[in-house]
């Protein structure tokens, strides 16, 4: 089968927990850059990647790339790429996102407009007609120009990835769901450990926390643009891809997984995404403030996204809940936290400096993710399954 190199993008500062899910699915990494990640595969990659990455934006083919500094050459540029190999005489083709940074050409709507006008020249060249109805499926295509660099991918997803199917509704300052789950990955959490959020909101840590312990792959209940792509990438891919992430999930894993907010009715509402997602049998939803936080066990996981004082709370209420969290987190025996938040005071609220933090971008926002690592749990001994996990 023909191998291509795929692109896939992420949340910047996340890309080393993307290229670790790129590489434990069996596939080679080409390229590493901020915001996205490259590698080497199949129409089965494809298809894989789609379903299996859980912190990958999107599945791009790469078409081509090519330097241009004038509307001159990325009209030629764009000509050269073979569209024919990927697009049929009857498939609808436009450019669907262009993004310049420190590049001479900076227009994303002049960019579009003449990359669409040289795709429309080739394929008329190669499929010998001066018109294309354009009824088939469709193939948006995105462009990247960083210092005058075009690279030009052609997506396979649709829909941003983050968009898994379940979250029906949301709070009102959701973190996404790819995110989440490169948040949790980043940390030692495992299944067989306790984990709370105490300002859960529409479940998503909880959520995406419960399908990577029931190893369910979070695109298992969506559909794809590439599905309709007959002439690149079989229909049986997808049905051997969908049957390989079904044949992984386990339900029958047991997990502590908690999650609570002050407000009951995004509550019910966390809880309906998580039955929608099939693990809602694995997390304990509660109405319950942050100052109620508790836990008799050791070496659990707070792992959360406060409110910010950006969008849904004052900022001189900010101070009280973080102080409040910070409290409660101290009389929790051994535990870690992990907080994305943009408040630059938390570490004072808190009461502590954090062991390690890490810029991340949540949408346009800049945050910070703080960690704050408490002890490891104690090795088992042999023929004991107690103390299991490490931190």
């Amino acid at each position: 089968m023909k191998t291509m190199e795929l692109i896939a993008p992420c949340h910047f500062g996340l890309e080393a927990v993307l290229k670790r899910e790129i590489i434990d699915l069996g596939y080679e990494i080409s390229k590493v850059e901020d915001g996205r990640v490259c590698f080497i595969g199949d129409a089965e990659a494809v298809c894989r990647a789609n379903i299996f990455l859980r912190t990958a934006e999107r599945i791009l083919i790469k078409a081509g790339s090519f330097h241009a500094e004038t509307f001159d050459e990325l009209f030629e540029g764009t000509k050269q790429i073979a569209w024919e190999e990927y697009i049929p005489e009857n498939g609808r083709f436009w450019v669907a996102k262009a993004t310049s940074i420190k590049s001479k050409l900076f227009s994303p709507s002049d960019i579009q407009s003449i990359m669409k006008k040289a795709m429309v020249e080739r394929m008329k060249q190669k499929y010998h007609a001066d018109w294309f109805k354009e009824d088939g499926a469709d193939f948006p295509v995105r462009v990247f120009l960083m210092k005058d660099e075009v690279c030009v991918g052609i997506d396979t997803s649709g829909d941003s990835l983050h968009k898994r199917g379940y979250r029906l509704l949301t709070s009102k300052a959701p973190i996404t769901e790819t995110l989440a789950s490169a948040l949790i990955l980043l940390t030692p959490w495992k299944a067989d450990r306790i984990l709370i959020d105490p300002f859960c909101g529409s479940g998503t840590f909880p959520i995406e926390a419960a399908m990577i312990g029931a190893n369910i792959a979070p695109g298992m209940k969506r559909s794809f643009t590439a599905q309709r792509w007959e002439n690149l990438i079989p229909v049986s891919e997808w049905q051997y891809a969908r049957e390989e992430a079904g044949d992984m999930v386990d339900t029958s894993v047991k997990m502590d997984i908690q999650a609570f907010d002050i407000d009951g009715e995004i509550v019910r509402a966390a809880r309906e995404n998580a039955k929608r997602t099939g693990v809602d049998m694995h997390i304990h939803f509660q109405q319950r403030p942050v100052s109620a936080l508790s836990h008799p066990k050791k070496y659990g996981f707070l792992i959360t996204n406060p409110p910010y004082g950006e969008r849904i709370e004052t900022k001189e209420s900010i101070e009280g809940i973080y102080r409040e969290l910070g409290e409660r987190f101290a009389a929790l025996e051994d535990w870690s936290a992990y907080i994305i938040t943009a408040c630059e005071e938390t570490e004072r609220y808190i009461g502590r400096k954090a062991d390690k933090k890490r810029k991340i971008y949540n949408g346009m926002m800049k945050t910070c993710y703080y960690q704050f690592m408490g002890a490891r749990p104690p090795k088992p001994k042999a023929g004991n399954e107690e103390g299991r996990g490490s931190n």
